[in-house]
């Protein structure tokens, strides 16, 4: 998009965000009877804590909990491997390695679909039928004894999953400024650690159940599929579509609940029409395919922990109990990172310097897997202590996530072009999470050095695509600059969302600013929005 906009274009996308204002609040604020005002609702920072903390414990106590349950779920099939899966239904050569692979080539396929389902279907009524989906599949996993019924039903749980990444990215965005959004999604998202906790701590405990009806992977399934299925109705109960409509908020809440959003300028959050200028754009926008090239990479490798994690440690000599505790450090440290990087993210703001530190100690766990001999079959040798360091050193991959989605999001306005751009996402990591357990062969255990090679050789690239972004978006921080000027505004405006405390944006003393804000426009068409980089 050229730099110039057209005035006349420019003055309607004005218009638009101040009668979105006036609709807003005519809908949401009663100040007696009969009677609305147009005047901006005022907002301290002790409201603007109030409203979070409310938001915290009715949007985000769902999502952490519903991601965690998806984790779990996807999680068990790499416990299961080792309790007696492959032998019982009669796997052999790559098929486990296929069954790893299904559920993202689902994703994949349905990532169209997901994008117009965000934006169309209500929230509240999209996450129950997911979240019953994946579990009704989980639940029936027992019932599948031979490989084509296992795909079978990976397929569909990998279905119903797809929109759950997408969704979960746009919902943060939609309820928190951009300075709270990497804890946000780093609580939600860090649950992959709890899970491989839990998922570890739970299988050891059921594996040792002696049924004469049920193997122990079918206990396994069963009851975590048993656990999805029964959230159902709390998550339909609890949730709430977006900030107008918030049923834990006062109307005058909801109110500053927007006017704390304001400086985000991401956009109206109940627009239900698909933009298709938006999408155009978004295939225009060079950061678009850089992302898409992160989430690619990044998630070649977190397959790779998921599937065949407990493999790769069982391949250390340990048996399979030893190998299901062993995974629940590698948990921790994964729950630990996520929390620490988006921390970090919040106290650096440079999202990018962040992520590039990150991926340092990942190609160092890679080189140490790659590198040192694996020990002898009848037990650990001396290697054992650095090949699980290097094994653990691969938990910063899922920090790696938590900031490319919050990157992403601090990045991207417009419904459509937000929603489109996470279906991308999950996409792009479904292409990666169906790569990366072919890369691992059979035949190559217990060392796996070709799908290592090819890991450590992305993971390189990587380092070299996140710098390749920063760039970019220095770039178009600038571009926004010289079209801030040709419309009469300053060059140069504070970012008050990236403020840890809330601040009005109109104190700022210049005329006109946040007009855009509640338009549906996209951080191309938005001359006050400001990349982060």
């Amino acid at each position: 998009m050229d730099d110039k906009i057209d005035k006349k274009d420019y003055a309607d996308a004005a218009s638009a965000g101040a009668k979105a204002d006036a609709e807003f609040q005519a809908e949401n604020i009663e100040n007696s009877p009969g009677e609305v005002t147009e005047e901006r609702v005022t907002l301290t920072e002790e409201d603007n804590v109030r409203i979070r903390h409310k938001t915290d414990r009715a949007i985000l106590t769902i999502l952490i909990w519903v991601y965690f349950l998806q984790i779990l779920d996807k999680t068990v099939l790499g416990y299961s491997a080792i309790f007696g899966l492959r032998e019982d239904t009669g796997l052999t050569g790559n098929q486990y390695s296929l069954l790893g692979s299904i559920a993202p080539i689902a994703q994949l396929a349905w990532q169209p679909f997901s994008s117009v389902l965000i934006v169309k279907v209500p929230h509240r009524i999209l996450m129950p039928i997911l979240v019953l989906g994946w579990g009704i599949a989980q639940s029936l996993t027992p019932l599948c004894m031979n490989f084509t019924t296992l795909l079978v039903n990976r397929f569909f749980l990998g279905l119903f999953e797809a929109g759950c990444l997408p969704l979960f990215s746009v919902i943060t965005a939609q309820w928190y400024r951009r300075s709270e959004q990497p804890v946000r999604i780093a609580a939600w998202y860090g649950t992959n650690g709890l899970a491989t906790i839990v998922g570890a701590a739970l299988c050891y405990g059921l594996g040792h159940i002696s049924s004469p009806i049920f193997k122990s992977w079918q206990i396994i399934f069963l009851v975590t599929g048993l656990i999805t299925v029964a959230t159902v109705p709390i998550i339909y109960l609890r949730l709430s579509n977006n900030p107008q409509t918030a049923r834990f908020l006062t109307p005058t809440e909801r109110l500053q609940c927007i006017e704390r959003l304001r400086a985000n300028q991401s956009g109206s959050t109940t627009n239900t029409t698909i933009s298709w200028h938006q999408v155009a754009e978004l295939f225009l926008d060079v950061k678009t395919y850089l992302w898409v090239v992160m989430a690619l990479a990044n998630n070649l490798g977190a397959q790779v922990t998921n599937t065949f994690g407990p493999l790769i440690l069982s391949g250390l000599g340990f048996d399979k109990y030893k190998t299901t505790l062993l995974n629940m450090p590698f948990g921790a440290i994964q729950y630990t990172i996520i929390l620490a990087v988006a921390y970090a993210a919040v106290k650096v703001r440079y999202k990018s310097l962040t992520l590039a530190t990150i991926l340092v100690p990942i190609l160092i766990g890679l080189v140490l897997l790659y590198t040192l001999p694996r020990t002898a079959a009848d037990g650990p040798g001396k290697n054992t202590g650095p090949l699980l360091v290097g094994y653990y050193f691969l938990a910063f991959i899922f920090g790696c996530n938590t900031m490319i989605v919050s990157w992403i999001l601090a990045n991207t306005a417009g419904t459509t072009k937000r929603s489109a751009m996470m279906s991308l996402y999950n996409a792009a990591s479904s292409a990666g999470n169906i790569i990366g357990p072919l890369l691992f062969d059979a035949a190559d255990a217990p060392e796996y050095h070709p799908g290592l090679r090819s890991t450590l050789g992305v993971y390189a690239m990587l380092v070299a695509v996140v710098v390749l972004q920063a760039g970019n978006l220095v770039l178009a921080n600038r571009a926004q600059s010289r079209r801030r000027v040709a419309h009469g505004k300053p060059a140069v405006i504070v970012d008050h969302s990236m403020e840890r405390e809330y601040v009005d944006m109109h104190d700022d003393g210049v005329d006109g600013l946040g007009q855009l804000a509640l338009a549906d426009l996209t951080d191309k068409e938005n001359d006050e929005f400001i990349y982060v980089y």
